[in-house]
């Protein structure tokens, strides 16, 4: 025991120089080793979000800016689960890689949950965040507060080769207000006032905004499956 003892300090003594000796070099050799995954979109908005809110986890983050050779995935689903299960599953076994599809949307009550999982291309194919937010403006146009009723929705759907898609889901409930607010976020984000701050979505800094929002709920539970696939 005294040998083992003895030995035991030895071999700290040794790791201790050898660390002191090699530097930062020694952290980067200990360092978890990182795993890549895409995400699959190429909306600038929803890659800041989820880049900020895993940046400490040790991935390598892409998206599909990054493989601008794939082929657009048709959304064809009638869910948004449907749509970010076919989204992850699709650039998964495309490119091999861990995937991670985010499919979300706005649903208003007075207009019988739209835009859903048409958020997107509420206003045309390929209408801008400013179009779409006009055309929810005229559609609810003299609706007073207590009916404006909304949530944001986001179903994220992560893939792994050779491992069961999992799906989360996040939500967070407010009401659409009569004129946009705020300079920040993107999508509805000026339109969709969160009650208990007092502020639309795009009136919050991004922190504030990771903190409450639908994407950030259902992050949080993506880093539990992620910290169940590979160990925390």
């Amino acid at each position: 025991n005294n040998l083992l003892d003895t030995a035991s300090q030895g071999i700290k003594k040794l790791v201790s120089k050898q660390e002191e000796s090699l530097g930062e070099l020694a952290g980067k050799i200990n360092a978890p080793r990182k795993k890549k995954i895409i995400l699959a979109t190429k909306n600038d908005g929803k890659i800041k979000e989820i880049k900020q809110l895993l940046s400490d986890l040790p991935l390598e983050i892409y998206s599909l800016k990054d493989f601008q050779h794939l082929p657009p995935v048709e959304e064809s689903g009638a869910t948004f689960k449907e749509n970010a299960i076919l989204k992850a599953e699709t650039i998964s076994n495309l490119t091999g890689e861990m995937v991670l599809a985010d499919d979300s949307g706005l649903e208003v009550k007075y207009l019988a949950g739209k835009p859903g999982i048409y958020s997107a291309r509420f206003a045309g194919e390929k209408a801008s965040d400013k179009q779409n937010n006009a055309l929810l403006l005229k559609l609810m146009d003299n609706v007073p507060l207590p009916e404006r009723q909304a949530r944001f929705v986001c179903i994220m759907a992560l893939a792994v080769p050779g491992k069961e898609t999992l799906a989360v889901e996040g939500t967070c409930r407010g009401k659409i207000t009569t004129a946009p607010r705020g300079e920040h976020g993107f999508g509805y984000d000026p339109l969709f006032l969160y009650e208990e701050k007092g502020r639309t979505f795009a009136e919050l800094d991004q922190e504030s905004k990771n903190k409450i929002s639908h994407r950030g709920q259902a992050l949080k539970k993506v880093r539990k499956l992620l910290e169940n696939l590979f160990g925390a």
